[in-house]
């Protein structure tokens, strides 16, 4: 612990002018008495560390000193490719990892460069959950993660309906979709079959000492994305004709949740009618989806079919009419 904390503090040494104690023992989480004391250590060892006295003295490297301890582990390499995405570094237990690999980096480069992650992070930022959730995460999603850096077999259970089911998987990868991890594995028992789950409906996972022979011709980018459009298909099960005024036309993307199965009505659109209202057919998960996402448009919608929607429209205009008067 003592010999990962004195490289870390030549590190930060070497990639600024200066230091003081109060800054080194904030950075590395200790006191100030024990940063003198390595500061000690390391000049006995032989790192030229020098302490300014003064109120505003510190600690700097002379002597243009330079370490070669820049080498990146794997594991820093693989997060630093994240560290744009800090809030999953953090879930997944990478946080420290990624932190090393960037002070690494920044104590290689020129003087002049030593500024980047501050004025990038300054300039971008990734915030991936949805607006008005908060965002939970996974218990298990450490134990996971390392299981898919390490190509490790893991037997997992999971919530299935009301059921619980055990399976034997080999995490390949995981995906973070609007602030909701997922695990993309193959299953051996299912003839190598990929499946995606949500990573919160794990109840335990034990990761195995044998390792699995990774397929390099797996995609988890393209499989994803495959496997997310199939998914928003299969759930539109139903459809809807209806008919919008010009302000319904423009709304009616925000007003469902798939926007494309929007979009790709519109683009089916006939011509207008006498009044500038389109027809449409719309895709949709069920009838009472469809009824809470298109009562939004209000007056600018119009309900065609199936017949039994369009009744329920008509009693809600009713009720609405005895709310506010005809």
């Amino acid at each position: 612990m003592r010999a990962a904390r004195l490289i870390k503090m030549v590190l930060l040494l070497q990639s600024r002018p200066s230091m003081t104690a109060a800054e080194l023992a904030r950075e590395l989480e200790v006191s100030e008495r024990t940063i003198t004391r390595d500061a000690q250590a390391l000049s006995e060892a032989g790192v030229p560390v020098y302490a300014d006295r003064g109120r505003a003295g510190g600690y700097r490297l002379i002597g243009g000193y330079r370490t070669r301890l820049t080498g990146l582990a794997r594991g820093e390499a693989e997060a630093l490719f994240l560290s744009g995405v800090p809030g999953a570094l953090r879930e997944m237990g990478l946080e420290d990892a990624a932190s090393a690999a960037r002070l690494k980096v920044s104590a290689a480069l020129l003087p002049s460069l030593r500024d980047a992650s501050k004025t990038a992070a300054q300039r971008f930022h990734l915030d991936a959950p949805n607006w008005w959730s908060e965002p939970k995460t996974p218990e298990l999603l450490p134990a996971i993660a390392d299981a898919v850096w390490d190509d490790r077999r893991v037997i997992a259970r999971y919530r299935k309906g009301e059921a619980e089911v055990e399976r034997e998987l080999e995490p390949y990868g995981l995906v973070l979709k609007a602030g909701v991890w997922y695990l993309c594995a193959r299953v051996p028992e299912a003839a190598g079959a990929y499946r995606v789950y949500r990573i919160e409906r794990f109840t335990a996972v034990d990761a195995r000492e044998e390792r699995f022979a990774r397929d390099e011709e797996f995609d988890l980018p393209g499989f994803w994305e495959e496997q997310a459009e199939r998914f928003a298909r299969s759930i539109l099960r139903a459809e809807v004709v209806v008919r919008l005024s010009p302000d319904g036309v423009r709304r009616l993307p925000y007003a469902l949740a798939d926007r494309v199965s929007a979009q790709e009505a519109l683009e089916g659109a006939g011509a207008p009618d006498g009044d500038g209202w389109v027809t449409v057919t719309v895709a949709v998960e069920s009838e009472k989806v469809a009824r809470t996402q298109l009562l939004s448009l209000g007056p600018e919608v119009e309900v065609l079919a199936p017949e039994g929607l369009r009744a329920r429209f008509v009693e809600d205009a009713r009720r609405l009419a005895g709310l506010y008067g005809t």
